[in-house]
């Protein structure tokens, strides 16, 4: 008897880890929609092993943004061949993604309409500028193109709980301890909240609750940085720099909650059901809470034209409301 063949889709979303977990309600559309579907997800190398405890995806290619020679690229297109994949969902538009995807023979290629959309066979408007919608409604769009959709909207992450034994156990934590996180950085600048706010916020915290106050961050500046949470002599403990993506999933999992600025780990900690308390800026087109703030009802944002005119006393009344639902 002939052996029944697979079906076969890609996803794309290279980019920051971050914007990448917004994709996984349309993933699980792909996965539940068309049942028997092997998910093969292209991602960037720093995302790889989050990538993997996402339980529609069944493979992962480590693909960055970068600059590529023409060898690699041709690596690519001939090992994405041999895959006889039938669709490519393409979930942020670059033209070298568009440009493999049909020079490795998919049949179906689903993206917008910028960067080479003449390869793609089924293509719609990018009006995510607009920021009419969430970030993760504008992902559904595109599995919708191949007629699919999931009314379960969550983020999810599978994290072993071997890892969360492990970090407990290195960093002397009891499994009873009331933990809160704080993660005081951005990426850009221009929603970056004060760090001395959020050295006083930590510092507060540890005076006015019998929580213990988790700093954590992964670069090399907020290494260098996380010395001003230290330099209070308020009890803290630093996990900057200290944890993969992974075991910073695990670690959010175990905290009751994440006070963040407009970051990655804001969409990490909702992926493991830890409820956030985010600041925006309200005023910079196209990237304000509406299409990238926490997703899911627990959470609450906190936005303003100017973050320096959000108060440390706001922040804390916020964290109450939240840890009171």
């Amino acid at each position: 008897m002939k052996k029944a063949t697979t079906t076969k889709i890609l996803v794309v979303r290279n980019d920051r880890f971050g914007e990448f977990l917004l994709n996984i309600p349309a993933i699980r559309a792909l996965k539940e929609g068309l049942p028997g579907t092997e998910v093969i997800a292209i991602v960037d190398e720093s995302v790889a092993e989050l990538a993997k405890a996402v339980p529609y995806i069944d493979e992962v290619i480590s693909w960055g943004q970068g600059e590529h020679t023409f060898g690699q690229r041709l690596r690519l297109i001939i090992s994405l061949r041999k895959r006889r994949i039938q669709s490519a969902v393409i979930l942020n538009p670059t033209r070298e993604m568009n440009i493999i995807t049909f020079l490795s023979g998919i049949p179906r290629r689903v993206g917008y309409d910028r960067k080479c959309p003449c390869l793609l066979t089924d293509r719609i408007k990018d009006r995510k500028h607009l920021a009419t919608k969430h970030e993760v409604e504008y992902n559904l769009e595109l599995a919708q193109l191949l007629g699919v959709g999931t009314a379960d909207l969550a983020l999810s992450l599978e994290v072993d709980n071997d890892i969360i034994k492990s970090l407990l156990a290195r960093h002397n934590i009891a499994k009873s301890d009331y933990l809160i996180a704080i993660h005081p950085w951005t990426s850009d600048p221009r929603k970056q909240w004060p760090l001395e706010k959020f050295s006083e916020l930590a510092e507060r915290l540890s005076g006015i609750t019998l929580a213990k106050i988790i700093i954590v961050g992964r670069t090399d500046q907020q290494q260098r940085d996380a010395g001003i949470f230290s330099a209070g002599g308020h009890k803290l403990i630093n996990f900057t720099g200290k944890t993969s993506l992974l075991e910073l999933a695990a670690l959010l999992k175990i905290c009751k909650l994440l006070i963040s600025g407009d970051s990655g780990p804001v969409h990490l900690a909702t992926c493991v059901n830890t409820p956030v308390v985010a600041l925006f800026r309200n005023d910079l087109p196209g990237k304000g809470p509406k299409r990238w703030g926490p997703w899911g009802k627990r959470n609450l944002v906190i936005q303003k034209d100017k973050l320096d005119s959000i108060t440390v006393d706001e922040v804390i009344e916020s964290a109450r409301e939240v840890l009171k639902r």
